[in-house]
């Protein structure tokens, strides 16, 4: 006990002056230490705002931005597209999704020349296959890559619709307008596949009916066949094909009794929203945001300010959240570094995703400028980030 108490003073005590500051135009984020954030820009159908707060000693979420052509055809679609990938067990499925998912849409959307339920779905399917086969390729010399794995969020708006496709427990978040009041209410429009949900255990039980441990309570905390929390994931190919459930794994991952079926799934769940004029903004975040803030507060914050800066204010809002169950200052917990941070709070991925009604409305017809980013930006010196592979 002495001994954390004397590394946690080290890192509240730690120097300030090895932190970086990106003092470069907002053009691709600046970077304030562990905190990245974009507080502006402008994608097709309105304006957004982007922030992300690494914790994990290499950063595990990922998140992107794309808008204009959501096709390999000039013909399109066009629309916008934001994904938040939360990674665990390391950041490798998180960045693959990051590199791949958005393309692979861009081939289904080629094919069936449109966007549709369908085509999301294919390019989900394509991602966790084209993951399979990364790890099949490294299985004998980096087995450790079997246990990795992704939540992943992913919003797209295109023709005046709003298609929201979600595994795992990342959350998105609609703010609606209500006109007789006035008040902006929050409207969840992802579904979650966490086992702390009685839902999601009611569904694992249906599913696997000979299993009577596929969900364990363990330290409080329910969880898949006593590993893990979600109950769908880009990843986490040792509980989906009992061929990676075997040495060379890492002895912890490897279950006991041997399975036929996969136990988790990566099919995502994917609803379909008609935008109205009402509908104000979209927030996309990871899990690390609501640990700390509810649906309605995170709408709050986004309505009472200024478009821009509004993913940051987000985030800082949870870290002093995070702080205060602590009992600490928001200031001390900004001097914890990366790793011990974990410990506090967890990496935290926020989109803020403004919607223009005039131009949601004129969507078929937009061609506007593209925009491609990625949060982080791939900007943030190796000190502070996992060097990312070429």
């Amino acid at each position: 006990m002495l001994s954390r108490l004397i590394n946690f003073l080290k890192a509240c005590c730690r120097s300030s002056a090895d932190r970086y500051v990106h003092s470069a135009t907002d053009s691709a984020g600046r970077q304030d230490g562990l905190f990245w954030y974009k507080d502006s820009g402008q994608h097709l159908l309105g304006e957004f705002s982007m922030a992300v707060v690494q914790a994990n000693y290499l950063l595990e979420d990922q998140s992107q931005i794309e808008s204009g052509s959501l096709s390999l055809l000039d013909s399109g679609p066009y629309g916008t597209f934001v994904g938040v990938y939360d990674g665990h067990g390391g950041p490798e499925t998180s960045r693959y999704i990051n590199d791949h998912l958005f393309q692979n849409l861009k081939r289904s959307a080629a094919e069936q020349n449109s966007m549709s339920v369908d085509v999301i779905r294919k390019a989900f399917q394509a991602t966790e296959e084209g993951f399979i086969s990364l790890v099949a390729q490294q299985w004998l010399t980096k087995p450790q890559m079997a246990s990795v794995g992704a939540c992943c969020l992913v919003g797209v708006i295109c023709d005046g619709t709003l298609y929201v496709a979600n595994l795992g427990d990342s959350r998105a978040v609609l703010g609606r307008l209500v006109r007789a009041t006035g008040e902006v209410l929050a409207l969840q429009l992802s579904a979650e596949h966490n086992a702390s949900i009685e839902s999601v255990r009611q569904e694992l039980h249906s599913m696997h009916p000979d299993d009577p441990q596929i969900v364990v309570l363990k330290h409080n905390v329910w969880r898949v066949k006593g590993l893990i929390q979600i109950s769908r994931s880009i990843g986490d190919l040792y509980l989906k094909n009992a061929e990676y459930n075997k040495e060379p794994l890492y002895a912890k991952f490897r279950l006991r009794e041997p399975f036929t079926r996969p136990i988790l799934s990566a099919d995502p769940a994917i609803s379909v929203h008609e935008l109205q004029p009402h509908d104000q903004f979209l927030i996309l975040a990871s899990d690390g945001l609501w640990e700390h803030l509810s649906n309605q507060e995170a709408v709050d914050i986004v309505q009472n300010s200024s478009h821009k800066g509004s993913a940051r204010r987000l985030v800082k809002a949870a870290l002093h959240e995070a702080a205060k169950k602590r009992e600490m200052r928001y200031s001390d917990l900004k001097k914890i570094d990366r790793g011990v941070r974990r410990h506090f709070h967890d990496d935290i991925s926020v989109i803020v995703v403004f919607l223009d009604s005039n131009l949601v409305s004129r969507a078929s017809s937009l061609r506007g400028p593209s925009v491609s980013l990625k949060g982080g930006g791939m900007n943030f010196p190796a000190k502070s980030l996992a060097p990312t592979p070429t």
